[in-house]
C-alpha cells in the first residue's frame, strides 16, 4: 500500500447532520484499521466536488465520502472531471444512501468503516463500476424527470429529522398537488414515443429516495442504464402504485414501460424538473443521457 495519505472527504450536514456528528468515530475506526487519512470538510453545496477535483488534479489516488448520495455525487463529478484518476469508498452517512444500497456497502456506518478500512489496508481489489452523464454532469445512480424530480425537491425543502420518510411525506404532498405530466419525446435504443409523462427514471442502480425499489433490475457494473416511463395516471392510481413502487414489483403494469439502454435523448415542450443522484438540477428542456462503462473504481 502506497504512504500517501488516504483523502476523507466529509459533509457535516449529510443525513441531517449525522454525517458530521460521525466524524470523530470515522476517524478513530481508519486510525484503527491502519489507514492514514486526511479529513477535509465541506461547507457549500458544489464545496466537495470542488475540492475532490482539486486534490485528484494534485495526484490524490484513493478517496473517501462519509456522506449521502449528494456528497457521492458530488465526488464523482469531482472525479471524473479531473485530469487525473482516484478510486473512491464509500462511509454511508446520508439519508436515502441509494448508492450504498446499489453497491452493497453494509448501511451500518461503523461496520462499512472497518470494512472499507480492512480493504484499504489489504490492498484489495477494488470492485469498477458504470457511470451516467446527463449534459455535462455526471451521476452514479440515476436521473429522475417529471414526478419524481417534483417529490425529489420538495422532501429536500423539509428539514425534519425523519429519515427517509420525508422521501414518503413529500410524495404524498406532490399527489395532494396534483400528479404532473410534462409533454416528452423520448428517443432510446429501442424505444421511441412522445406525449403526456408522469415520469421517466434513468437508473444505473435500483433505489431512489432511500426506499423506493424504482428499477429491481438495475446493476450498476452490467454496462447498460435501465429506463422507466410511466404514463399519466391519476391522484387514486398514483396511491395504488406507491406499495408496488414501494416493493419493486410495478414494473409490468400497464402503466409502466421498461428497457435496457446504453444511450435516450428526452425533450420536453416546456422546461421540466429532473434530479441527478436527489440531486434538483435547475428546469431544463433537452436531456442526452449516456452511460460509461466501467468509468469508476470503488476502494
Amino acid at each position: 500500500m502506497t504512504d500517501a495519505p488516504v483523502q476523507l472527504y466529509v459533509n457535516p450536514t449529510a443525513g441531517r447532520g449525522r454525517a458530521g456528528k460521525r466524524l470523530v468515530r470515522i476517524e478513530e475506526l481508519l486510525d484503527e484499521a491502519g489507514v492514514t487519512i486526511q479529513t477535509h470538510l465541506s461547507d457549500a453545496v458544489g464545496d466537495l466536488e470542488r475540492q475532490v477535483k482539486a486534490a485528484v488534479d494534485r495526484g490524490a489516488s484513493r478517496v473517501i465520502v462519509a456522506g449521502g448520495d449528494g456528497s457521492i455525487h458530488e465526488a464523482v463529478n469531482g472525479i471524473m472531471a479531473a485530469a487525473g484518476t482516484a478510486k473512491l469508498g464509500v462511509i454511508p452517512t446520508g439519508t436515502g444512501n441509494d448508492f450504498a444500497k446499489a453497491c452493497n456497502i453494509p448501511l451500518d456506518w461503523e461496520h462499512a468503516t472497518r470494512l472499507l478500512g480492512d480493504r484499504i489496508v489489504a490492498d484489495s481489489a477494488w470492485r469498477r463500476i458504470d457511470v451516467g452523464r446527463m449534459n455535462e454532469r455526471y451521476f452514479a445512480n440515476g436521473v429522475g424527470i417529471g414526478f419524481d424530480a417534483k417529490v425529489t425537491k420538495v422532501a429536500r425543502s423539509y428539514r425534519w429529522p425523519i429519515g427517509d420518510l420525508v422521501y414518503l411525506l413529500a410524495l404524498f404532498q406532490c399527489i395532494v398537488d396534483g400528479v404532473i405530466t410534462p409533454a416528452l419525446t423520448i428517443t432510446a435504443d429501442e424505444l421511441t414515443r412522445s406525449g403526456p409523462t408522469t415520469l421517466v427514471n434513468v437508473s444505473n442502480g435500483a433505489w431512489v429516495g432511500g426506499m423506493f425499489h424504482i428499477a429491481p433490475m438495475a446493476d450498476n457494473s452490467d454496462g447498460r442504464l435501465e429506463l422507466l416511463v410511466a404514463d399519466p395516471v391519476s391522484r387514486l392510481r398514483t396511491l395504488g402504485l406507491l406499495p408496488k413502487i414501494l416493493s419493486g414489483t410495478h414494473v409490468g403494469e400497464k402503466e409502466v414501460s421498461h428497457v435496457s439502454v446504453r444511450r435516450v435523448t428526452i425533450e420536453a415542450a416546456e422546461p421540466v424538473p429532473s434530479h441527478l443522484d436527489g440531486e434538483v438540477m435547475p428546469l431544463l428542456k433537452r436531456f442526452e443521457i449516456e452511460l460509461l462503462p466501467a468509468a469508476l473504481d470503488l476502494l
